[in-house]
């Protein structure tokens, strides 16, 4: 017989009052949870899921995570978070399975190679280690990759950034839970919420399907279904499209790719699990919607670029395939703000596929703003207000496709 296993988080009883409720539990309302327990003495915290924590983005993405964005706003944010993986490992005395392997992105044009120098100069500006390399090294680094001129966009380099890496994402979801529950936050899983109550200006409640919750701070980090509740509880617009976003995996193979790699011309990426698997997944499905099915096209994308780049993979079979939902802004940078115009109302979404990458630190500082009432500098470019004042983020420019048929 097999004795009870031991919970990771007790079940908790919903209470009428909370100092913060947080409205999804995904990465980003369990690191902020996490975050305003340990570093700001708020441990009276409601986390309230529709269905279980990680549901929706934290448990579909192919978790990569990097430093090696375009734009000095961004890149501050991303080193940290890789900063902070080992750190959380040993704190939440949880395996969180970081693996710093490196990512390597292929550049398939001159116009490629010249973004690339911009992303390298800025990552090296902020000192993250990135550099460009040839298709010679590119090799060496990836010794399946084919860099002749067979593929229909030959590899003219690269750009690698050995911090960058792989982080089991159940390992960060389930880590992040037992370490706020420990320290007093409360995880009501299944608890759908209905409205958000405010007075004068100011969030007083949240409705839920188990009864009213009093509270004078609320956190939207719904992800997908962020910009949807904002408006449908407060009639707040934000300037996000909800894309389906697919991804999948092979049956196990024999160790062969130590990297990361991705290819933004051939939008495609893929590394090797541990369980031996290739998690490949592309750009998002260009069509606004709320379905997480998948497509017989993408599986036909997959396997062609795939092999493009790798050849050694034809005849390999995929064995699963999901879709999740991506929260994309305009300018594919994200929102994080909060008491404007409704005091004690903050969002964090608007993540795009980015969202894992950054997860832990954006809990860090956003429990810092929920709990000062300030917003910290670091968040400051990504107000809802850059919109109105038309300062976007350049970040789109390092995702797009310099194939030659542009």
């Amino acid at each position: 017989m097999f004795g009870k296993s031991k919970r990771l988080w007790p079940r908790a009883p919903m209470k009428t009052a909370y100092d913060a409720v947080i409205i999804g539990g995904g990465l980003h309302g369990l690191a902020t949870a996490y975050f305003l327990a340990r570093d700001h003495g708020i441990t009276d915290v409601a986390v309230i899921e529709k269905n279980y924590i990680g549901f929706g983005g934290a448990g579909r993405n192919t978790a990569i995570v990097r430093a090696n964005q375009r734009t000095q706003e961004n890149v501050p944010l991303y080193k940290e978070a890789l900063d902070l993986w080992p750190v959380l490992t040993k704190e939440l005395d949880f395996n969180l399975m970081f693996y710093n392997c490196g990512n390597l992105n292929l550049a398939h044009g001159e116009a490629t190679l010249k973004a690339m120098r911009l992303n390298v100069a800025t990552a090296q500006f902020h000192g993250v280690k990135s550099q460009l390399v040839d298709p010679k090294e590119c090799k060496e680094l990836v010794p399946a990759l084919d860099i002749s001129d067979r593929p229909r966009y030959p590899v003219f380099g690269g750009m690698y950034h050995p911090p960058g890496g792989i982080v089991r994402h159940d390992a960060v979801v389930w880590g992040l839970a037992k370490g706020a529950a420990k320290r007093g936050v409360h995880i009501h899983q299944g608890t759908e919420v209905a409205g958000i109550g405010t007075s004068q200006g100011k969030v007083v409640s949240v409705e839920t399907d188990r009864g009213k919750i009093h509270t004078p701070r609320v956190l939207n980090a719904a992800g997908g279904y962020a910009a949807a509740l904002s408006h449908a509880f407060l009639r707040q617009r934000l300037p996000i499209s909800v894309l389906t976003i697919q991804a999948m995996v092979t049956q196990p193979l024999k160790p062969l790719l130590d990297h990361v790699v991705s290819s933004g011309t051939y939008h495609c990426y893929g590394n090797q699990t541990l369980k031996g698997e290739i998690a490949t997944g592309a750009h998002m499905d260009p069509w606004p919607n709320y379905t997480t099915d998948t497509t017989a096209y993408y599986i036909k994308h997959q396997a062609e670029a795939l092999t493009e780049m790798l050849p050694c993979l034809k005849g390999v079979k995929f064995m699963r395939h999901w879709a999740g939902l991506a929260d994309m802004t305009p300018d594919m940078a994200p929102i994080m703000d909060g008491n404007d115009p409704i005091e004690g109302y903050y969002v964090d979404c608007g993540w795009g596929y980015f969202g894992f990458k950054s997860s832990t630190v954006t809990g860090k500082y956003m429990a810092q703003f929920m709990a000062k009432g300030e917003c910290p500098d670091i968040l400051k470019p990504f107000q809802l207000k850059r919109f109105q004042e038309h300062r976007l983020m350049g970040e789109t420019a390092a995702l797009v496709n310099y194939s030659p048929d542009n």
